[in-house]
């Protein structure tokens, strides 16, 4: 009974969804609280309380009252929108009661998906607003009263509806449909046979393969903990069966996989919400974002490729490969080529993003849906495909939808309270607004606040707090807002609290800690690249070309130098001295100075050529014999 239910829900969300994106959203608070209904019940319907517990019949009274309340206060909203948004309403104890279930169901169905600590975070910042004005010093507050709370939480648009959610219930919600149905209509294996076929024959292939299958995943996805999730079950196992060290595989997938939040087109959803909060497109975001994801996956790449030269990893056995003509059949490719082309042309002639991400459903399901009946599959099976892909969008949207509904109470918490202006006020005094300094302690802190919270989530936190603080002194608002993100998306590796590695380590079946310290290791650049844009904001398009060119060249340099220390080039045989001279070349190209900027940038390209040549006169002499 529930499985049909969460399926009947799931499918009236999938078909809300697309019909938003073709119709266009109705009144923001009217489809905000529709939306949220949905996503409460359908949370409710994926994680029962007390699941396979003797207990369950109490979990399931407390789950149906949970859902009761919260769909009850959400229609509220929606049948009295106009009269909230045209007046300046009281909240009556009707409403702080409303407001107190709807709060609960949210933080619960958080807790159930994610964990404690996001929903903990929440109810600091709504205990903080309540008694924040019996706090001394700095963070003190004048006070707020539990119906000025429910006044802003719930009878407005700045509350639990306001723009996070809004963000989560058109845009975001359109792409977690595009990408489930892509993945589930041919895409994801197609994924997974291309990046076999592209990384598999080099030295180090499989850990190649699941870079660039997880790359691929997770820029569709847009979540690091659910890439592990899906491409970890594939790839690791394949390392692993190749004799590579499980901590190791566990490392690379979690790199791989978190490398894709910050690689276009979606960043993990973030990119969306960043559009919003800085009054930009979101096509602006996507392709600031290009040139450092290019360098990160650069870097883990060429990190791979060294360790697997030095242990002699194993390549993938050529029978286990999928043959090119497979992988290139025209009925596999056309869904793909014809749902990206309907969203890129879309974005591309001005269309909203959720009209351009239905534009492109739309072409995958009637190209699907062609060479399906061409092949003749049978009706059960295409429809199969097409009804697991609306489920699990709307599974997708259960997380995305509580996480941005929590996300936009703790949001408006901060600002009302201001704690967000004390905390970057705080943060450029101790400073002293030297940049280095205060994008040092940001960064810190956005590793501390990120952690044990998914990346969007932890940007939308980052950002309110910690962003403003980079702006104050003078930093660019993307440069800023990038910066907060990058370091809040890396929070997944970063011990102790890493998401992304304890679903890789669960996988590998090895210890945690030894798959974080492989992680950190393949993906150290990532906590370099923020220093890169706030040095070089040419990095993200702040600039003209030569500008662009010069920061591009620069950046690359350090990039190889910094990954060839982590996976030990081996240059003129001695570790110091290659790992000194790497160091070397790779700051010299950061100096400002152009002359020795270019020094190092030739040094480095020697230095490679010359291990490049010896590695070949190696090889050559070793034929010979």
């Amino acid at each position: 009974m529930r499985n049909k239910l969460l399926m009947l829900v799931a499918l009236f969300l999938g078909g809300f969804i697309f019909y938003t994106s073709a119709a266009g959203p109705f009144e923001s608070l009217v489809h905000r609280s529709l939306f949220l209904a949905l996503v409460i019940g359908l949370g409710l319907l994926t994680y029962p309380l007390g699941a396979g517990k003797t207990w369950r019949p109490v979990g399931v009274v407390i789950d149906c009252l949970l859902a009761l309340g919260a769909i009850t206060a959400c229609l509220f909203i929606t049948f009295n929108a106009n009269s909230i948004l045209t007046t300046l309403p009281w909240a009556t104890p009707q409403d702080m009661a409303l407001t107190a279930i709807l709060v609960v169901s949210i933080l619960e169905v958080a807790r159930r998906a994610i964990g404690w600590v996001f929903p903990l975070l929440v109810t600091i910042g709504i205990a903080y607003a309540l008694l924040g004005d019996r706090l001394s010093g700095p963070l003190s507050h004048r006070g707020f009263d539990a119906s000025f709370v429910t006044e802003t939480l719930f009878l407005g648009d700045l509350g639990v509806w306001g723009m996070l959610l809004g963000v989560a219930a058109t845009t975001i919600a359109a792409f977690v449909l595009f990408g489930s149905l892509l993945l589930h209509t041919g895409g994801g294996q197609t994924f997974i046979d291309l990046s076999m076929r592209i990384g598999g024959r080099s030295q180090g292939g499989a850990a190649k393969i699941a870079t660039v299958a997880s790359s691929l995943f997770a820029m569709v996805s847009g979540s690091a903990v659910a890439n592990v999730a899906t491409t970890g079950n594939f790839t690791i196992p394949m390392m692993k069966r190749l004799k590579y060290p499980p901590a190791f595989a566990g490392g690379v997938e979690a790199v791989a996989s978190t490398g894709g939040q910050i690689a276009p087109p979606i960043l993990g959803a973030a990119a969306f919400i960043m559009a919003e909060i800085l009054g930009v497109s979101y096509v602006t975001i996507a392709l600031a974002a290009v040139l450092p994801a290019f360098l990160f996956y650069v870097a883990v790449f060429f990190t791979l490729h060294l360790v697997a030269v030095r242990k002699a990893l194993p390549l993938v056995p050529e029978s286990e490969l999928p043959a090119w003509p497979d992988v290139l059949q025209f009925k596999r490719l056309t869904p793909i080529v014809a749902a990206l082309g309907g969203l890129f042309g879309g974005v591309l002639n001005g269309y909203s993003i959720q009209f351009a991400a239905f534009l492109g459903i739309t072409l995958l399901l009637v190209s699907y849906l062609f060479f399906a009946l061409l092949d003749r599959t049978p009706p059960r099976q295409i429809l199969r495909s097409l009804l697991t892909g609306l489920e699990d969008a709307g599974k997708g949207m259960v997380i995305i939808g509580v996480l941005l509904a929590g996300a936009q109470i703790l949001v408006a918490m901060l600002n009302l309270t201001g704690i967000g202006v004390t905390l970057s006020t705080l943060v450029v005094s101790v400073a002293g607004e030297q940049v280095f300094l205060v994008a040092l302690i940001v960064a810190v802190i956005c590793l501390i606040m990120g952690m044990g919270i998914p990346t969007t989530a932890a940007y939308v936190l980052v950002a309110a707090v910690l962003a403003p603080a980079l702006t104050r002194i003078g930093i660019e608002p993307l440069v800023a807002h990038l910066f907060v993100f990058y370091f809040a998306t890396i929070s997944v590796i970063t011990p102790p609290v890493c998401i992304a590695v304890f679903v890789a380590a669960g996988i590998a079946k090895e210890g945690w800690l030894q798959v974080a310290g492989h992680a950190i290791r393949l993906g150290a650049t990532t906590y370099v690249i923020p220093f890169l844009i706030l040095a070089y904001p040419a990095l993200i398009g702040l600039g003209d070309a030569w500008d662009i060119t010069l920061a591009a060249a620069r950046a690359m340099a350090f990039v190889l130098a910094f990954a060839g220390i982590l996976g030990g080039a081996r240059l003129f045989g001695n570790r110091w001295l290659d790992s000194a001279l790497l160091a070397t070349t790779g700051l010299l190209a950061l100096v400002p100075n152009i002359a020795l900027g270019l020094v190092g940038i030739a040094g480095l390209t020697g230095l490679y050529l010359w291990a490049w040549q010896s590695s070949r006169r190696v090889a050559l002499q070793g034929a010979e014999l």
